[in-house]
């Protein structure tokens, strides 16, 4: 893609506006988690390193989800700088066209997204993973994750989790029971267990009984019932959140929820809501071209400015809405992910047009 001295030119202003604008709303994404975190300051392991550790790994994922409200907002200003400087006016003068300057605004548009899709796809993924993991290790010192699974401590048992579904539904529960002399007395295995309340229920379940030194006596059971101070509050921080996977991983964790019987819409949502966030980017760009079209006397930068903020708001509420509303009546998750964008993709060529023509 070969960069002409106006790519350049609305290049650099409008990335330079969209970063400054990016750094104003990850800043207010900052306070807003450090104030959450504050609930938890203090106890256990949770101090001032891990807390701080925790808002900083939580900031790609910021970044990530509020790119398209800075994009938009970024265009309108660096495009309203543009144009208070009498250059967007020069350029008319000159013969340039609004699509070609909408072309050059598309074309840094695409670098923004790119940058964005790799943050979400490769950065995303692991830095939530370590924020909720250090998190939860913190508040919890008996609680660890490693490659074979959760391991934690209930009473004088340690328990291995294979993994924790949606629903907070335990797969592949082992649970190792240990005399006063930290001998292996018993294991317990359970393909599945779910909590109805005041207990776990186990399924399928495998129980070894060690016998003197050497014996050991195996019985099963469809199901059994397992009281535990393991609350399902504590095993929903590794429950899998739709928003920290990537593309790939959503669409792996799919097929593996549909083979568990496990409701996928929220993933389904997430996972078309993250494939069509490169178009939602470009649309919010498209969506602020129009405005800075306008002679400056019927409204300067500042209207701008909250006019672009309005829009970003709008876009966030009915994407969230519809989204929402797609799970909860169950039409397709696609469908209540692309609507949004085809509503401003549409609302932005109608104002673009119009002030083409000088409306």
């Amino acid at each position: 893609m070969i960069l002409s001295l106006l790519d350049r030119l609305i290049a650099r202003h409008v990335l330079n506006s969209t970063l400054l604008v990016l750094y104003v709303l990850v800043s207010l994404a900052v306070f807003i988690i450090l104030i959450d975190s504050l609930k938890d300051y203090g106890k256990a392991g949770f101090g001032l390193f891990e807390m701080i550790k925790y808002v900083i790994l939580k900031q790609p994922q910021q970044v990530y989800d509020l790119s398209p409200v800075a994009a938009l907002i970024g265009t309108m200003i660096g495009l309203s700088t543009l144009a208070l400087n009498s250059e967007l006016t020069a350029m008319r003068a000159a013969g340039v066209s609004v699509t070609r300057i909408v072309v050059a605004t598309m074309k840094i548009g695409t670098a923004i997204i790119v940058a964005v899709f790799l943050l979400g796809e490769y950065v995303v993924p692991v830095s939530e993973n370590l924020a909720q993991l250090g998190r939860a290790k913190a508040l919890e010192t008996s609680l660890q994750k490693k490659s074979s699974g959760i391991w934690l401590r209930s009473g004088s048992s340690f328990v291995n989790i294979g993994e924790v579904l949606p629903d907070l539904t335990l797969l592949r529960l082992n649970i190792f029971y240990f005399d006063g002399y930290t001998r292996l007395r018993m294991q317990t295995s359970a393909q599945h267990a779910q909590h109805d309340g005041d207990k776990w229920m186990l399924r399928d379940v495998s129980e070894s009984v060690i016998v003197g030194k050497e014996a050991v006596q195996t019985r099963h059971a469809p199901k059994e019932e397992w009281r535990s101070e393991l609350s399902p509050e504590v095993v929903s921080v590794f429950a899998v959140r739709p928003g920290s996977l990537s593309i790939q991983q959503l669409r792996y964790y799919i097929g593996h929820l549909q083979k568990n019987n496990q409701d996928t819409r929220n993933f389904e949502l997430a996972f078309w809501q993250k494939v069509f966030k490169p178009l939602a980017t470009l649309v919010m760009m498209l969506l602020a071209t129009p405005f800075v079209f306008r002679h400056l006397r019927s409204g300067g930068m500042s209207q701008r400015v909250f006019i672009g903020i309005m829009l970003g708001l709008l876009f966030v509420i009915i994407n969230q809405s519809l989204g929402f509303a797609g799970v909860l009546f169950a039409f397709p998750p696609l469908i209540g992910a692309f609507i949004p964008i085809v509503i401003f993709f549409v609302l932005g060529i109608y104002l673009l047009r119009r002030a083409a023509r000088g409306l």
